[in-house]
């Protein structure tokens, strides 16, 4: 998760239907969540949450040990977007999507601007945005990497979990809340 309310609380519902989800947070993302009143120790109650707390990302290197088939980066800042665009990885969430390119593993972004008008909500309101060239210039850049799939909506994002749960066999989780 990074530093975007936008589509937040979507994002939370689609992984807490998945099995065996950890939840990487940049230094933005805890941010934000406290913004938008989403404690760590409510998400810890389903989640094992990590933190970008260390200078190399250690987190990352659960990669290399085969543990996950599949990164999900949701929702993700144009800031993200962009880093991961241009394969810049200093931040947790960019540091997962680097390597897991290098390493061959799907990475589903849900990039928050995708269009020339997002209309979204803010912690107290709705806002509308709109993204400038160059934001939406690196969503397509970001579209043309390696095992990146992008996607512009937290009902894209659903149906984009659905077809790699398919791929890998898997199904959603029930959970009662």
């Amino acid at each position: 998760m990074t530093g975007s309310g936008h589509g937040l609380h979507e994002a939370l519902a689609l992984a807490a239907r998945l099995p065996g989800v950890d939840l990487m947070l940049s230094a933005a993302g805890e941010e934000v969540l406290a913004i938008y009143g989403i404690t760590l120790a409510s998400l810890r109650e389903r989640f094992r949450v990590f933190r970008d707390k260390t200078a190399s990302s250690v987190p990352v290197g659960r990669l290399y040990t085969g543990v996950y088939h599949t990164v999900v980066i949701a929702p993700a800042t144009s800031n993200t977007v962009a880093k991961c665009a241009l394969g810049l990885s200093d931040t947790l969430p960019t540091n997962l999507h680097a390597q897991a390119g290098k390493l061959g593993i799907e990475t589903l972004v849900f990039a928050c601007d995708t269009e020339p008008v997002v209309v979204t909500r803010a912690p107290h309101d709705w806002v509308t945005l709109r993204p400038r060239r160059v934001e939406l210039d690196h969503v397509e850049r970001l579209r043309g990497l390696e095992f990146t799939r992008v996607v512009a909506s937290p009902a894209e994002l659903e149906r984009a979990l659905e077809h790699r749960l398919h791929t890998l066999e898997l199904a959603w989780t029930t959970c009662s809340s």
